[in-house]
C-alpha cells in the first residue's frame, strides 16, 4: 500500500510539470509570432513578456475546471457554462496584468474605456483558445501508470477494466481513490483531479469489480490503497486520502473495517 501513495504524488507532479512546459510552449510561440504589436520589441524582452503571461495565465485559468465541477452542480448549471464564466472573470486580472506588465513605470496610464475593453476582449480570446488547446491536449495525452515492483511483470493488456472507469474522463485519469455521493450525481476522486457522474453510489461501486475498497459511510466508498492515515477524534473516526481527501467512516461500519484490518 505505501508504494501507491508516492506513486500518486508523482503523477500529480508529472501533470504539473507537463501543463507548465505546454505553457512555456505557448509563451515561446508568442514571442516568436509577437502579437498584438509587439514583435517590434526585441526578441528577449517578448520572450521574458510573454513566457510570464503564459505561466500568469496558467495560475488564474488552471483552477477554473475543478472550481467548476464542485460550482456547477450547487447552481443547477452545466459544467462547460460555469467554466465559459471562469474564463471571462480569470480573464479581468490577467488583462490588467497585460497592461501593467509590458510598461515599465515611466509609461505606466491608465487606460481609456476603449482601451480596456480592447485589451480585455484580446486576453479573453486568447485565454480560451488556449484553455480550449489546454484541455485537449491532456485528453489526448496518455495517462501515466504506476511503475512495476521488483519481480512484476505488467500484461500487455488489462482485460475486464472495471466498468466505472470508462465514465471518467481522461484528464483526470483511473488511478481512482474514493467516490463521494452528491445528492444524485457521484463524485469520483482520482490522483489527478475529480468529476461528477450522474448516477447512484450503489449502481456505481457494483462497477468497480477489480477495485479493492468499501463502503465505509452511506455517502463514501474507499479505495484500500488510498488510505494514508487513520484519524481519530472521540469516536468519530476519518480516513485521511492521499490527495488531501477525508472520508469519514459510520458507526454501523467501525466494527466491519477493523475486522478487515483497515483500522
Amino acid at each position: 500500500m505505501a508504494q501507491s501513495f508516492p506513486t500518486g504524488r508523482r503523477a500529480i507532479l508529472r501533470k504539473i510539470l507537463i501543463d507548465l512546459a505546454f505553457m512555456g510552449v505557448i509563451g515561446v510561440t508568442l514571442a516568436l509570432i509577437g502579437p498584438f504589436g509587439s514583435f517590434q520589441d526585441p526578441l528577449a524582452t517578448r520572450l521574458i513578456v510573454w513566457v510570464g503571461f503564459a505561466y500568469i495565465g496558467y495560475a488564474l485559468y488552471s483552477p477554473i475546471d475543478v472550481l467548476a465541477q464542485k460550482i456547477a452542480p450547487a447552481l443547477a448549471l452545466p459544467v462547460w457554462a460555469v467554466r465559459i464564466a471562469g474564463v471571462l472573470l480569470s480573464s479581468i486580472p490577467m488583462a490588467i496584468v497585460v497592461w501593467v506588465l509590458p510598461r515599465v513605470p515611466d509609461r505606466l496610464r491608465m487606460p481609456d474605456a476603449s482601451q480596456a475593453l480592447e485589451n480585455y476582449f484580446y486576453v479573453a480570446t486568447i485565454g480560451g483558445m488556449i484553455t480550449v488547446l489546454f484541455t485537449m491536449g491532456q485528453r489526448s495525452a496518455p495517462q501515466p501508470q504506476a511503475p512495476l515492483a521488483e519481480g512484476d511483470v505488467r500484461a500487455p493488456v488489462v482485460p475486464d477494466a472495471p466498468r466505472f472507469l470508462d465514465r471518467l474522463p481522461p484528464e483526470i485519469g483511473t488511478d481512482l481513490l474514493a467516490l463521494e455521493m452528491e445528492d444524485h450525481y457521484v463524485r469520483a476522486h482520482t490522483a489527478l483531479g475529480s468529476e461528477l457522474v450522474l448516477m447512484r453510489l450503489g449502481d456505481a461501486i457494483a462497477e468497480l469489480d477489480g477495485i479493492e475498497g468499501r463502503q465505509v459511510h452511506r455517502s463514501w466508498w474507499v479505495a484500500r490503497d488510498a488510505v494514508e492515515e487513520v484519524r481519530r477524534e472521540g469516536r468519530n473516526i476519518r480516513l485521511a486520502l492521499s490527495g488531501g481527501i477525508e472520508a469519514p467512516v459510520s458507526r454501523n461500519r467501525a466494527a466491519e473495517l477493523k475486522q478487515a484490518g483497515w483500522l
